[in-house]
């Protein structure tokens, strides 16, 4: 016989339930279905309540996935304009290396003390406090690109006039042609074939046979050949009327119409022509009159 027996101290004697009675049976079946039932109904309202809850929270997540949105593209906008600085300031320094350089350049050139055009130090300045409105770091930039911008132009117009000057001197005849002292000089002078009195149109240099003859300044060659009297002789044009003869070479090195940079040699020393003995017979001439090469050469030999 299957009973279902409860113990309790609030029961004075223990409680028997017998399934074996049909009616018994029926009783516990529906208890059963009754508490289910009630389960069933409690989990759907809580189920509804939940469900409600959660609509009720939507539009709360659309705002907050909103706002993270937002920040999202303010972080990329501001990630692009930091990129877009970094990109204007790379180019400002590399317009500062470039007028660095062209300032070196022109210190060297212009004979300037060192620093003159030093673009990384930042001038000294100074003045009275005034109120300001604080200015945008795009337009202070793109003011400092346009200094920068006229700077540049300014040093390669002070470049371009440093460089034309440096040419012009570098024409003009101020080197020493040949090794060796000067053993005739420019004017009157006792005639070595003659001993009569003659007049010497240039500087003669006691060299040895086979010493360079160098070219005195920058020029084109427009004469190379055998000259009555000189020998086997050069003469460059310098330009601004200014020509340099180089007389009784043993042989000459270059042709009419080389281009002769100052200090190449262009032929070497020998005697051929009017001459007693290995030496270089050396004339300056200016707009077509013999003038002293001394006047020239004492610059470098000074």
């Amino acid at each position: 016989m299957l009973n279902i027996i409860v113990v309790s101290r609030s029961l004075r004697a223990p409680w028997s339930f017998s399934l074996e009675s049909q009616r018994n049976r029926w009783v516990l079946a529906g208890g059963a279905t009754a508490l289910f039932a009630s389960i069933a109904l409690v989990g759907a309202g809580i189920g509804h309540w939940l469900a409600g809850t959660d609509a009720a929270l939507e539009p709360l997540r659309a705002e907050v996935q909103a706002s993270r949105a937002a920040v999202d593209d303010a972080r990329e906008a501001a990630q692009r304009d930091v990129n877009a600085m970094a990109a204007k300031l790379g180019e400002l320094q590399a317009q500062a290396n470039r007028l660095n350089a062209l300032g070196h350049r022109l210190t060297a050139m212009g004979q300037l003390k060192d620093g003159e055009f030093d673009f990384s130090e930042r001038p000294a300045m100074g003045g009275p406090e005034s109120p300001g409105q604080p200015q945008d770091v795009a337009v202070v930039l793109g003011s400092v690109e346009s200094q920068f911008a006229q700077a540049e132009k300014q040093l390669d117009v002070l470049g371009a006039l440093l460089e034309g000057q440096e040419l012009a001197e570098a024409s003009r005849p101020s080197r020493a042609p040949a090794p060796g002292y000067i053993s005739s000089g420019f004017g009157t002078r006792a005639d070595p074939f003659t001993g009569g009195r003659d007049h010497h149109l240039g500087v003669d240099f006691d060299a040895n046979y086979g010493d360079p003859v160098k070219a005195a300044g920058n020029g084109i060659v427009s004469f190379a050949g055998w000259k009555s009297g000189y020998g086997n002789t050069v003469i460059v044009d310098h330009g601004d009327g200014y020509q340099t003869l180089y007389g009784h070479n043993q042989r000459n090195l270059v042709r009419v119409g080389d281009v002769v940079r100052a200090g190449q040699e262009v032929a070497k020393v020998g005697s051929s022509g009017r001459s007693t003995g290995a030496h270089l017979h050396f004339e300056v001439h200016v707009n077509g009159r013999p003038v002293n090469p001394m006047a020239y050469l004492e610059r470098i030999r000074g």
